[in-house]
């Protein structure tokens, strides 16, 4: 039985990685995400950011790829199910990309605050 408990376990993990690659494929807005995570954790490692504002760093770039996957998800199913021209529909879509718009000005400005005494030592 915990055989197949595993086997189920890999399973999902692989739908979960197939969902995130469809979705790097067809979501211009997921690849300047990724993108940009992966440049913070480049300078991150210039600036040899201490542990904690790693787990600071870690946190945001999830959150936001996050809500980036889920807006991607709402998008989809809105337009399986409905007329794009709905009202609701386009509330949905415009609400959860406002979601990830919060989010990501959120990140930057939490970022700016990381990294600005690293900039900071940087120059002097």
């Amino acid at each position: 039985m915990e055989n197949l408990a595993s086997n189920h376990r890999v399973v999902s993990f692989k739908y979960a990685f197939v969902g995130i690659i469809s979705a790097l494929k067809e979501e211009p807005n997921l690849k300047f995400h990724f993108i940009a995570g992966f440049l913070v954790i480049i300078f991150s490692l210039i600036f040899n950011i201490s542990r904690t504002d790693w787990m600071v760093i870690f946190f945001l770039i999830g959150f936001v790829i996050s809500l980036e996957l889920t807006n991607t998800a709402i998008e989809a199913v809105v337009d399986a199910f409905t007329n794009k021209e709905h009202p609701g529909a386009k509330l949905a879509k415009d609400i959860s990309a406002g979601a990830v718009l919060v989010a990501a000005a959120a990140s930057a400005i939490i970022g700016s605050i990381v990294f600005l005494p690293y900039i900071r030592q940087w120059i002097t």
